[in-house]
């Protein structure tokens, strides 16, 4: 919100002739902290902030800098002797605390979120959960889960194991509760779903709704 002329020459005042500070200014003239400090800002005052406290260990960052830049993987304790030894005069609870705030952070790896259209794919998986006794018989519980990629629709049903004609009938339980299919179905390395492995590359059995066979009776495209 804009404030009148008079009260922005009022708060440099204040703040250049009086050396008062933003918290002193705003509570004198009534305003917000935010105000002031927006005032001054659009002057070409730079941000304040807290003045920053000296500490013991401020002789001794550049040495530690640049150790932790060669030996990123060295320990707070092993560093904390090499520090003591310059003359460090700290506690050890308090340098590893320190050492927290000045070890180099890996760098954050950018990613691509894939978007999708409403009926265009889905993803495939199995899930494990335990195992169930029938008879003398130890059964793996397995849940095969599909989910459509835009509304993010699952379907989940359980089976004793992660056979090929589960996967299938899975498939089968999936379209049907949809009343359609996806145009792509994706997998992560189903061991029911690759048909066979060629040095890095895998063969998976064809499932993806593009190549399901289509005729007059068939599903048509999910919307999800």
């Amino acid at each position: 919100m804009a404030i009148p002329p008079e009260l922005e020459a009022q708060i440099l005042r204040y703040y250049h002739a009086e050396k008062w500070r933003i918290g002193t200014i705003a509570t004198q003239l009534g305003v917000h902290y935010d105000t002031v400090s927006r005032v001054l800002a659009q002057a070409g005052l730079p941000k304040l902030g807290a003045a920053r406290r000296a500490s013991v260990i401020d002789p001794y960052l550049p040495f530690i800098r640049d150790t932790l830049e060669t030996f990123p993987r060295l320990t707070a304790s092993r560093l904390y002797g090499m520090v003591k030894e310059c003359g460090y005069p700290g506690r050890p609870s308090h340098f590893r605390h320190l050492i927290s705030l000045h070890r180099p952070r890996r760098k954050v790896e950018a990613y691509c979120r894939l978007r999708t259209l409403p009926g265009e794919q889905a993803q495939v998986d199995w899930g494990h959960f335990g195992y169930l006794d029938i008879g003398r018989a130890r059964r793996p519980l397995m849940g095969f889960v599909m989910v459509l990629s835009w509304s993010r629709m699952i379907y989940l049903r359980f089976f004793l194991g992660a056979h090929m004609e589960n996967l299938l009938r899975g498939h089968v339980g999936a379209f049907t509760a949809w009343g359609g299919l996806p145009r792509d179905l994706l997998y992560d390395n189903l061991k029911s779903a690759v048909l066979e492995r060629r040095g890095q590359a895998l063969v998976f059995i064809l499932l993806m709704g593009r190549n399901w066979p289509a005729s007059d009776g068939d599903f048509e495209e999910v919307k999800d």
